[in-house]
């Protein structure tokens, strides 16, 4: 409730008093705010012209109430706690009518987002609502405020978004991935020269997985992958490549998900990545967002569990 006000006197101003009074020094009461020290001493000035009064004697040591000071500060301490709990009330009355907006990229919701959410139902948690695009419009939707947070896939090297805070919450490869009747799933390594000249199932020419792909093979000065057919989600690729018995290119903790495909090894080529939470840059989250931020985070970090039970991914 950083607006508020009491007969013209702002609670941070309060804050601020409260905070010098009980660490008995403006420098430290700065640290614990995390604000700088002229800005608390200028807001404990601005109470002190409102109040008429002297609340603190400022010593070399640093700062003790006026007998003023301990009444005002008495009384303080309670509006701020009352304040505090007024703002956790209007926040759950807004969580009950807004639900968060959660943006993901496909393969973040296959890998781990749609478990996560469905967890979050069972244990009666805030009401989300998911929009699903490519990593980069997730950065959009988040940027523009369309979605509260996002996940999305880190693209290594990319140049980062100014309007978006990325937080990095797991590590991810891409990996090649046969069904297990075709012949890579026997060998389990393959040459470089051979991956290059088969053809694949791939993403979308806008997906994150796509672009980490290219970006390795021309960094290496390598030519672009022999694409069989494009995917426009990771759930179409495994059905594209059970299909056509081919080999695709996808995060392993999809890939991991069904137990028809086998990982192949491709020599001198690794794709690590990683996925991140995306945040609006601009402001400070709201306590349901971090709160949100923390539950992914902790989901995606969590060991996956291997689905024996998934043969083929659900119908897109």
């Amino acid at each position: 409730m950083h607006t508020a006000s009491l007969r013209g006197i702002d609670l941070e101003d309060l804050r601020a008093f409260c905070c010098a009074a009980e660490a008995g020094s403006i420098g430290r009461a700065a640290i614990a705010l995390g604000v700088s020290q002229p800005a608390v001493s200028k807001r404990i000035a601005s109470l002190e012209r409102r109040t008429g009064v002297s609340l603190l004697d400022r010593t070399a040591r640093g700062v003790r109430l006026t007998p003023a000071g301990r009444r005002v500060y008495q009384y303080a301490v309670g509006l701020l706690e009352r304040a505090a709990a007024l703002e956790r009330l209007l926040e759950a009355a807004r969580a009950e009518v807004h639900p968060l907006r959660l943006a993901a990229s496909h393969s973040a919701r296959e890998a781990f987002v749609d478990d996560f959410l469905a967890r979050l139902h069972d244990e009666g948690g805030p009401l989300v609502e998911l929009f699903v695009a490519n990593s980069q419009i997730v950065r959009r939707l988040v940027a523009d405020g369309s979605a509260d947070i996002g996940v999305a896939a880190r693209r290594p090297g990319a140049t980062p978004n100014p309007s978006v805070e990325e937080r990095e919450i797991c590590p991810d490869e891409l990996v090649c991935a046969v069904p297990r009747a075709h012949p890579w799933a026997v060998r389990g390594t393959i040459a470089l020269a051979e991956f290059l000249s088969t053809p694949l199932v791939v993403r979308d020419p806008g997906s994150n997985s796509r672009w980490c792909l290219q970006s390795a093979l021309e960094a290496a000065s390598l030519p672009a992958p022999t694409v069989l057919t494009e995917a426009a989600t990771p759930a179409a690729a495994v059905q594209e490549a059970l299909r056509h018995n081919a080999p695709m290119v996808e995060s392993r903790r999809v890939v991991e998900r069904y137990r028809l495909l086998q990982v192949v090894r491709v020599e001198q080529l690794q794709l690590p990545r990683s996925y991140e939470l995306v945040l609006p840059a601009s402001a400070e989250p709201t306590a349901r967002v971090r709160t949100l931020a923390e539950r992914i985070a902790a989901a995606a970090a969590r060991p996956q569990a291997v689905e024996t039970d998934v043969d083929t991914p659900p119908a897109t």
